[in-house]
């Protein structure tokens, strides 16, 4: 996106794989297979393991490039 952090927010649920999302107040978070998620705009993410992060996005995700 061009930022530091993603300004989207997220509404998903992950299939596979983890994910560790850290928000600019400095709270984080890790997801994983089963997990539904709300990711606030102001974030910065990155897959944990080498196992590929598959999720269903609910919203924003028509915003991806």
């Amino acid at each position: 996106m061009g930022t530091p952090t993603c300004h989207a927010t997220h509404f998903g649920a992950v299939q596979s794989g983890h994910l560790h999302i850290v928000h600019e107040d400095g709270t984080s978070v890790d997801v994983g297979p089963g997990d539904a998620y709300t990711v606030a705009a102001g974030h910065d993410a990155w897959v944990i393991g080498d196992e590929p992060f598959v999720a269903f996005e609910f919203e924003a995700a028509e915003n991806y490039i």
